[in-house]
Order: structure tokens, then C-alpha cells, then sequence
């Protein structure tokens, strides 16, 4: 057995995945169609094959203590000139999602690893790309807004063609936390 890149991550559902993937392609993002839309928490990792049965018995874990959360993107941001990317934000569910990645990665298990940057959960829209389409995607998602209940994750392993493809899908083992009483839908107070 060799060794494999895999990834983990939150999937963007649809209608948004699609609509963003889009999107990135249109930008000129010649990755766009290889990599789905998602939330990274783990970045492309290479590991020993055989490792995969102990890889997933741990996110299984993980997905078990976990509780599902409401997710919302809003807006743009991005990391340059650190580094070439744009993104769209994750405005509501970026704790939750930063406490999985703390799992997955977690020094005890199979993945443990150390990050290159610090981690922010993020959905990219642009990577790598001349700084015109940068600032195009930058300002055309500026308004950009999704929301939806993030009920897991999935293993990804990335294919000899580039093409990341799902593994297995992690559902959390603990029901939805509604949003907190007395906001409305975009996590504000209502006027008085």
C-alpha cells in the first residue's frame, strides 16, 4: 500500500455548492471543478493507506460527540497578500466548526498535524488567480449570503487527476441547536 492526500471538510449543500462552484470557475479558477465546495477541517493531508480504517474510526468519533449547528456565509474576505485567496465567510457556525478541526487533528489521533497558517473557516471562491479576477470575485460576492443546518462532514481523498472525491460522509450524533431565542435569522436583536 502507498500513501494517499485526503481532506475533511463541512460540504457546502445545494442549491449554494453548485452556485459557488460556479462561480469560482467563472472567475477563471481552474480548480473549481475538482474540489467541491466545503468548510476545510482538515487540509490535504498525506497518509498511509492502511491508516484510512483507523482515519475514519476516528472521525466517527468525532461526528458522534458533535451536534449539528447552523451554518450561514455572508460577504467576503480574504487572505492576501499572506496569501491568494478570496473567500466568503462563515459568519455563524465558525466556532463549531473551529472546535471540529481541534478534533480531527487532535495529537492523540490519527491525523494530528500542525497547520501552516491559523485556522478561519472559510468557503474559497478564488485561489491563485491574476489579482483582476481576485478583486472581481471580492466585490461581485460581496452580498453573498447562505444559511443551513450543518448536520456533519465527510472524509475526502483527492484522485490521481486532482478530483476530490467523498470517502465517507460523518453525521453528528447529537441533534440541531436552534438558534438562540430573541434574534432573528441573522444572529441580531430585533429593534425595540
Amino acid at each position: 500500500m502507498g500513501t494517499v492526500t485526503i481532506g475533511v471538510s463541512i460540504a457546502v449543500p445545494e442549491p449554494h455548492g453548485s452556485q459557488l462552484q460556479q462561480l469560482r470557475a467563472g472567475f477563471g479558477d481552474a480548480a473549481a471543478h475538482g474540489i467541491p465546495t466545503h468548510v476545510t477541517l482538515l487540509p490535504p493531508t498525506e497518509v498511509d493507506e492502511a491508516a484510512l480504517p483507523a482515519i475514519e474510526a476516528h472521525l466517527a468519533e468525532v461526528a458522534a460527540a458533535g451536534r449539528s449547528f447552523p451554518m450561514r456565509l455572508s460577504g467576503t474576505g480574504t487572505f492576501r497578500p499572506l496569501s491568494p485567496v478570496v473567500f466568503v465567510q462563515v459568519v455563524e457556525g465558525a466556532e463549531a466548526c473551529t472546535w471540529l478541526q481541534k478534533q480531527v487533528r487532535d495529537a492523540s489521533g490519527p491525523v494530528a498535524r500542525e497547520l501552516q497558517f491559523p485556522y478561519h473557516p472559510h468557503v474559497t471562491v478564488a485561489h491563485g488567480i491574476d489579482d483582476a479576477a481576485m478583486d472581481r470575485a471580492f466585490e461581485e460576492l460581496a452580498d453573498y449570503e447562505a444559511e443551513w443546518p450543518c448536520t456533519g462532514f465527510a472524509l475526502y481523498e483527492q484522485g490521481a487527476d486532482g478530483v476530490w472525491r467523498t470517502l465517507r460522509e460523518f453525521r453528528f450524533g447529537r441533534p440541531v441547536v436552534p438558534p438562540q431565542a430573541g434574534r432573528d435569522r441573522r444572529g441580531t436583536l430585533p429593534a425595540r
